[in-house]
């Protein structure tokens, strides 16, 4: 794809102010400016990895509309 001269022009404009517009923030004093890297004061909110006995599988099967074999039975779709 190439560009004609008019989108040459209007692409280069563009591309000035956005330059300008970084030298600009370029001079600001931010030496106390702390760096983050989060917006917000995020903490690790994960619990403790700990083995727990699971739900016994005939509750979480007995959830379900057709059971064989230990298992949901589902319809054949191919």
């Amino acid at each position: 794809m190439s560009l004609n001269e008019e989108e040459k022009q209007l692409f280069a404009g563009q591309l000035s102010s956005i330059l300008e517009y970084a030298q600009i923030l370029n001079q600001l004093d931010t030496s106390e400016v702390e760096p983050l890297d989060h917006i917000l004061p995020v903490y690790n909110v994960f619990r403790d990895d700990e083995a727990k006995t699971g739900t016994p599988r005939d509750e979480i099967l007995a959830n379900g509309p057709l059971v064989e074999d230990g298992q949901y039975k589902v319809p054949k779709i191919i």
